[in-house]
């Protein structure tokens, strides 16, 4: 059983993290089912993506099965901003038999005993990403527009607007467009979001769309902005990689521990000048924009769908007994 907090249909990232491992799994042999709980159906192993949010889902499979193996996948919200304070966090994390973190830096901050217990899986994006870029051409981008992608639901913790505030800081020279992409969570966060662009012409708010209209966005894209205060492993962060997109980012754990430590396209979490230098640096320094797609594209290379898969079958191979190759692990 494979359990998400975010519910069928949703285009929120867990929901997009436990779809494709579902499909990692059933090519490693596995019968699998995404749910929102877990309702009793018998399984040989339980995965469970957002400790906070499906630590009732652990507590329960638990009790029943003391001894199935529980995975437990950490999102930022349960890593950062004190989750790992939370008692249903630490529950969760007491209860699994192994932990899966979303980037390379995360585990230093579990206690020994749980770190031992960690792997690192890094998030692949799909090559129709890069496929998409490649057909892409300067000739279908908006003429006399230097557009920048920001693919975030609006929620606190994604600081969504910090881009479109430090748009309005640019010279009026700038053909700076932020385009954004993604729901509101709240009614208060939409208003604000339909607010910036009634006083910001640099700033359009597209709200939450298909995945086809995204990936069209993000071939034509010059940059992303990833503006998290908090990020676990962003599914945006992994497809703007993967399609060489340059990336600005902020500096935080579940971005540096994919981009590095000296990746040039950091700013600090809240930083609205800081990004708005680099975004005009971005648009008029030619060499800036090349060593920053020069960086994409070598973090890219740790985020193949191959690599995730492998990493899976490590960690199935861990947890796991062995069944038999005509009995391959139950999910479901």
């Amino acid at each position: 059983m494979l359990v998400t907090p975010a519910a069928r249909g949703s285009r929120q990232g867990n929901r997009t993290t436990a779809l494709r491992w579902a499909a990692l799994l059933r090519s490693l042999g596995c019968r699998v089912r995404v749910a929102t709980d877990w309702n009793g159906a018998p399984a040989d192993l339980l995965v469970a993506v957002h400790a906070r949010r499906s630590a009732g889902a652990v507590r329960r499979f638990r009790a029943r099965h003391p001894r199935r193996p529980i995975v437990v996948a950490l999102a930022g919200t349960d890593l950062y901003l004190d989750g790992l304070r939370h008692r249903t966090v630490r529950g969760a994390l007491e209860a699994a038999t192994r932990i899966v973190v979303l980037n390379r830096l995360a585990r230093r901050r579990l206690p020994v005993a749980l770190a031992r217990r960690t792997r690192v899986i890094l998030q692949s994006a799909p090559a129709a990403a890069r496929a998409a870029r490649r057909r892409s051409s300067a000739t279908t981008r908006p003429i006399g527009r230097f557009d920048v992608l920001v693919l975030a639901h609006l929620r606190l913790v994604k600081d969504p607007l910090r881009a479109a505030h430090a748009a309005r800081l640019l010279p009026g020279t700038s053909r700076v467009r932020v385009v954004q992409f993604g729901g509101a969570r709240s009614a208060a966060l939409a208003a604000s979001a339909r607010a910036e662009m009634r006083r910001n012409p640099r700033f359009v708010w597209r709200g939450d769309r298909p995945r086809a209209q995204t990936l069209a966005a993000l071939a034509r894209a010059r940059l992303v902005v990833v503006s998290s205060r908090a990020e676990g492993g962003s599914n945006a962060l992994s497809e703007a990689l993967v399609a060489g997109v340059p990336v600005l980012a902020t500096r935080v754990e579940g971005n540096v521990g994919l981009l590095g430590s000296r990746y040039s396209g950091l700013f600090e979490p809240g930083d609205t000048r800081g990004l708005s230098r680099l975004l005009a640096r971005a648009e008029t320094e030619a060499r800036f924009l090349a060593r920053l797609r020069k960086d994409v594209r070598r973090a890219a290379r740790a985020l193949r769908p191959a690599a995730e898969r492998r990493a899976w079958a490590a960690l199935l191979t861990e947890v796991v007994p062995p069944r038999g190759a005509d009995r391959p692990p139950r999910l479901r």
